[in-house]
């Protein structure tokens, strides 16, 4: 799942308070007991289960949406796994239940608190069809290295692709989507970033990528009400750049940073940080303000047919944006408040923050790129952003690929949340365009 539908089906991502109801209640019952209900359609039952903060950020209408969206992709689900259990720090309890149907598996994560009260859920699927190597890639051609990113006292894994060819080699570090995604941009049965990373080493760049800290570090995040967009990004994205650029084999003068969707977004502030990296590369990224698009999204869901989202649904999202909009928007305004569950402090750094702005002071060359039946980040609405701010800049390049969807998937017709769940690769055209632009743009 990527950007705007991860965040709208991430449910409760920053739920904080924890509730003292049932200090006997065991979690592995609760975990049966919520998944037999959200099985049987019992929604309204599954929600009274939920501690406060998430009751206020997921109602009985977007719970309902989100099973059916992630159960439909699944099919008819035959038998219920015995829910894992793993202890969590603050007296929280993490499960997971597996739920195996006939095109793949859904699982329920979600943890529980001390009081017996759901604090947190979260629905995965995965397909039967696993990840497939590119025709564009051959891992003949480069080794991989699994690394550790190590700042702001948290560390997060990565894995880094180097060419075999002779050194030095230019560098990319990849930033994903928003949501909490692994180092791949896990999505349905596809890995995005995987795609581009391959790609991209097959043709002679090293490519670094690395688990987000809202992915490894989901309930530390839970619990930190300052955390913002910020935290999720830079500072693990300013060590992947250190220990790219000292990379042996690597031209530490020709290290780029590769953002997709918010990861192209936030790319410019990471620059701003990083004076020595060589360009950004922007995919997809979005300069709408984030909660005018919510509302944008959520409204074509509810457009489709069948639609994705109802109208409830739609309707709180319309507040919730009203409510991130507001002047009097504050870091201890209740997150139940405001749009996915994210605290008042996060909302700040995203409200406050110009990606256009922000590029138009940066001096290095940038490649930005985006897919024509994007429904998430369109032309319209953001690639309009990007080219009139940096209109007149000889060291920016603009391309639009008309048949791309926001996973810069092609395909035909109106794009939906459904593509994203067929095996698919990112498009050869993007991943020559990227690494020929790499290979041979030098920072002035």
């Amino acid at each position: 799942m990527s950007g705007f539908w991860r965040r709208l089906f991430g449910l409760a991502p920053h739920a904080t308070a924890l509730q003292r109801h049932d200090a006997a209640a065991d979690p592995e019952a609760i975990a049966r007991d919520l998944v037999d209900e959200l099985r049987s359609g019992k929604f309204a039952s599954a929600a009274q289960r939920f501690a406060p903060p998430l009751a206020s950020a997921v109602p009985v209408s977007v719970l309902e949406a989100s099973w059916k969206g992630e159960q439909a992709k699944v099919g008819a689900i035959a038998h219920a796994g015995a829910p894992s259990r793993e202890a969590m720090p603050g007296g929280l309890t993490r499960l997971r239940v597996p739920l195996l149907g006939d095109a793949g598996t859904l699982t329920v994560i979600l943890s529980v608190n001390g009081a017996g009260r759901v604090q947190g859920l979260r629905l995965e699927t995965t397909a039967q069809h696993s990840w497939s190597t590119p025709d564009y890639a051959n891992p003949a051609t480069f080794d991989e290295h699994d690394i550790a990113l190590h700042a702001e006292s948290l560390t997060v894994g990565a894995t880094l692709s180097v060419p075999r060819t002779a050194a030095p080699h230019p560098g990319v570090v990849l930033l994903s989507g928003g949501g909490p995604f692994d180092r791949d941009e896990t999505t349905g049965p596809n890995k995005p970033l995987k795609d581009l990373a391959w790609g991209l080493a097959s043709r002679g760049i090293a490519v670094l990528r690395f688990d987000r800290v809202s992915h490894t570090h989901a309930d530390c995040v839970a619990r930190s009400p300052g955390f913002t967009m910020s935290d999720d990004y830079v500072p693990h994205a300013l060590e992947g750049i250190r220990q790219l650029q000292s990379w042996p084999g690597v031209d530490p003068a020709r290290v780029y940073v590769v953002g997709h969707s918010m990861g192209g977004k936030i790319a410019p502030r990471v620059a701003q940080h990083a004076p020595t990296i060589a360009g950004l590369v922007i995919l997809a990224g979005d300069t709408q303000p984030m909660h005018v698009a919510a509302v944008r999204v959520a409204r074509y869901l509810a457009s489709l047919a069948p639609p994705r989202l109802d109208a409830p649904a739609v309707a709180m999202i319309e507040r919730q944006s009203a409510r991130v909009a507001d002047p009097s928007l504050s870091a201890v305004s209740p997150a139940s408040e405001l749009l996915f569950g994210y605290s008042g402090a996060y909302w700040l750094d995203v409200r406050g923050y110009d990606p256009v702005a922000t590029a138009q002071r940066l001096s290095c060359p940038m490649l930005i790129l985006q897919g024509g039946r994007d429904y998430q980040v369109t032309i319209e609405d953001d690639l309009g952003g990007w080219q009139r701010g940096l209109a007149g800049r000889e060291d920016v390049t603009i391309r639009v690929f008309p048949a791309d969807d926001h996973l810069f998937f092609a395909g035909e017709g109106g794009s939906t949340p459904a593509d994203y769940q067929v095996p698919r690769h990112v498009d050869e055209e993007v991943v020559e365009v990227v690494g020929a632009w790499v290979s041979r743009t030098i920072k002035a």
